[in-house]
């Protein structure tokens, strides 16, 4: 029995002193590049998640284009609705153009309404320009804004003289400008 107690007193000193050895290294190690193996670790977690980021969409891509690759009915449907929504695009476009030419040919025909009227008015002796803007006055109530030549105010008298010409280079009085002289400078 004794044997039993001393095997079994013997026992526990030498994993004491097993733990004392690894209590001993792990903490020198520890004090010694602790703070390296803690920014070692922060740095592969960082690592870990970009990259596992990276593969979930790379494997997603993949099975993107296979599910395209493999099913052409999406393909074919996908192609209907474009040829579709173009079409309707170009009835729209065709739409719009023919309200266009019917705003052209209505003011074609008034156009030649006008010069009908004008050439009645002139046949009778009349004046063309009066009775030319008697509709146009009729239409608008308001104050007339139209193509004509504005006219000019006879008590003004012009700004400058009747022979200026701003691209001629004379009259524009003591100032004047050069281009300077082509080539290097002579400086040294």
């Amino acid at each position: 029995m004794e044997r039993d107690g001393e095997q079994l007193s013997a026992r526990p000193a030498l994993e004491t002193e097993g733990l004392r050895f690894l209590h001993v290294t792990v903490g020198s190690l520890l004090a010694t590049y602790g703070w390296y193996i803690v920014f070692s670790c922060i740095l592969l977690y960082v690592i870990f998640q970009k990259l596992s980021t990276r593969l979930r969409a790379l494997r997603q891509r993949q099975l993107d284009r296979a599910a395209a690759a493999v099913e052409p009915d999406v393909v074919v449907k996908r192609q209907e609705a474009l040829a579709a929504a173009r079409l309707k695009m170009q009835e729209e476009l065709n739409a719009q153009v023919e309200k266009h030419k019917e705003k052209l040919r209505q003011l074609e025909e008034e156009k030649r309404r006008q010069k009908i009227e004008m050439w009645d008015s002139m046949q009778e002796g009349k004046s063309y320009r009066r009775n030319a803007r008697k509709p146009q006055e009729e239409d608008s109530p308001g104050p007339s804004t139209s193509l004509g030549i504005p006219k000019r105010k006879p008590d003004r008298k012009p700004l400058r003289g009747g022979g200026y010409n701003p691209l001629s280079g004379e009259g524009g009085g003591a100032c004047s400008w050069r281009p300077g002289r082509r080539g290097p400078t002579s400086g040294g």
